[in-house]
């Protein structure tokens, strides 16, 4: 019989050694980071679910919220707050007392990795806490996906082959979840990177995010 995953990684996670070495070296420098797991942020009735890549080592892996902290959570805070996502004001900290309505972000890797590049083996060593993080959700409608390894690990997450199911920036699968219908969204990820080369613009992204809204309802 397999192991049985929770939604969430406990903070203190050991199945990645290099991810453990790289946070405890992160943590000897900032004791005061949150250096761990990092939880997803919402609730589990909610009917969007966002899949990030992993926490960013001065964004999610220092204040403990995904993307809170970076580039990358600025423009997706943004647009979320845009489509009735979101209450309250983002300030880039977990104390803001901003609070997601109808949605929930979480990563496909929860700890922070050297460069932000997870290996293949750490994304699938915690695959299963995606895997499980989809399936508690009762009320799931949406999926979006950010960068190609989120759209990969989520597509073998829910059992499908990746090969049928090809990432690109506005790609569109109807998948199935506990025997539900979910629309999977995928867009580029929202990093600093891409929106300095011009690979994404805003435009793009609440594109996806337009999507997300009008399949949630």
């Amino acid at each position: 019989m397999g192991i049985s995953f929770p939604p969430e990684a406990p903070a203190s996670c050991t199945l990645c050694p290099r991810l453990v070495a790289y946070r405890e070296s992160v943590q000897a420098k900032h004791p005061d980071w949150f250096n761990g797991a990092v939880p997803s942020f919402g609730a589990e009735a909610a009917k969007l679910l966002i899949v990030g890549l992993a926490p960013g080592v001065t964004g999610a892996n220092r204040t403990g919220r995904p993307f809170t902290g970076d580039w990358a959570g600025d423009l997706l805070y943004a647009t979320l707050d845009k489509f009735g996502f979101s209450k309250g004001k983002f300030a880039a900290d977990p104390n803001d007392g901003l609070v997601l309505t109808g949605a929930m972000i979480t990563n496909a890797v929860r700890c922070v990795p050297p460069e932000n590049k997870p290996i293949g083996e750490e994304i699938n060593k915690c695959r299963p806490f995606l895997e499980a993080r989809i399936a508690a959700m009762p009320k799931l409608k949406v999926i979006v996906c950010l960068g190609k390894i989120s759209h990969d690990s989520t597509l073998r997450a829910l059992g499908l082959k990746v090969s049928a199911h090809p990432f690109g920036h506005g790609s569109r699968y109807d998948v199935s979840v506990n025997g539900r219908p979910v629309t999977l969204l995928s867009s580029y990820h929202c990093s600093r990177y891409n929106t300095n080369t011009g690979r994404l613009t805003a435009e793009m992204f609440e594109d996806v995010f337009a999507a997300a809204r009008e399949t949630a309802g």
